[in-house]
């Protein structure tokens, strides 16, 4: 899996021209990437997170496009629309930008459920229905999606069954002193962190690395372990809903992304247990008694996995 963790490499350095300090987080967004999923950022306003997005984007090569959410978008103006030549007299269909390689929805809670709704079948299909026809998706097809969570005055929460759709979630938080202070000295010289930023590889590459990943090995106890930690939130009291089956799947998938970047080409528990919380986070649901004493799901997901006995994997294989 040398060529994959190179590859990658070669991304996030041109990612962190523009986004300092978040080693972490540009490999999940590339964990997400490899996977074929889609990454929720979820940060309060001012730490990074378009930049990051738009950094990444630009960085793949193929069309990269951003959809800006507000109260007012409608779901034509993200899937397209179809419109009447009254010359010809025939209808032709305008693309919306969601027809792209890679998609920035910023502040996706602003949108409208209907606008959200609209998003679901694309991001776990590949595919949009517009005019009674199926339209499918340019491979590669890469979501990202930005909310901000300390507001709430003109947003919609995400519906549950949406959340299930991202892939993983992040939190950047606040970056260090040494990186803020990068910042201040990269975008003193420029107007926009992201204006040089160019691509530095092509889609059959990015569609060449996501078919490496699958190849990845996953010891028969590992596939146990995934299990046993998402079927322990089914037994958790605290939760009213615990990790589902397209959950499980993703936290597979993603500690197989993982192990590549890192140059394997098998999976070890410790990729398991890193990526749990990011995946899993967002697909569990704390019952109300608890939640207004404070105790939050990522607290919940840790507990379940120090319940489960980690594994030891005899050689390589």
């Amino acid at each position: 899996m040398k060529r994959v963790r190179a590859w990658a490499e070669t991304i996030a350095n041109s990612t962190r021209r523009a986004f300092f300090g978040k080693e972490e987080a540009i490999e999940k967004l590339l964990i997400a990437l490899l996977c074929r999923g889609h990454v929720l950022i979820e940060d309060v306003p001012g730490v990074g997170k378009t930049i990051a997005a738009r950094a990444l984007g630009q960085s793949l090569g193929g069309t990269f496009k951003r959809i800006q959410c507000t109260p007012d978008l409608l779901p034509a103006d993200v899937l397209g629309v179809s419109v009447y030549n009254p010359k010809s007299g025939e209808f032709s269909f305008r693309e919306g930008p969601i027809l792209s390689n890679v998609l920035l929805v910023d502040e996706i809670n602003r949108a409208t459920p209907r606008t959200q709704s609209a998003l679901l079948e694309a991001m776990a299909e590949n595919q949009i229905s517009v005019d009674g026809r199926r339209i499918l998706l340019p491979e590669p097809f890469f979501l990202m999606a930005t909310e901000n969570p300390v507001e709430f005055e003109g947003t919609f929460p995400l519906p549950e069954a949406q959340k299930d759709r991202f892939f993983l979630s992040l939190e950047f938080g606040y970056p260090d002193r040494v990186s803020e202070e990068e910042i201040l000295e990269s975008q003193r010289r420029t107007s926009h962190p992201v204006t040089d930023i160019e691509a530095v590889t092509d889609l059959e590459t990015v569609l060449a690395m996501q078919q490496l990943v699958v190849e990845v090995h996953v010891a028969p106890a590992l596939r146990g372990y995934i299990l046993d930690i998402t079927g322990q939130t089914r037994k958790e009291p605290r939760l009213r809903l615990g990790v589902s089956p397209r959950g499980s799947l993703a936290l597979y998938k993603g500690a197989q992304a993982l192990a590549a970047i890192r140059g394997r080409d098998y999976v070890v528990p410790e990729d398991v247990k890193e990526l749990f919380i990011p995946v899993c986070a967002k697909r569990v649901i704390v019952r109300s008694e608890h939640l207004i004493k404070g105790i939050t799901a990522e607290e919940l997901l840790r507990q379940a996995m120090e319940k489960v006995e980690v594994p030891v994997l005899k050689g390589v294989r």
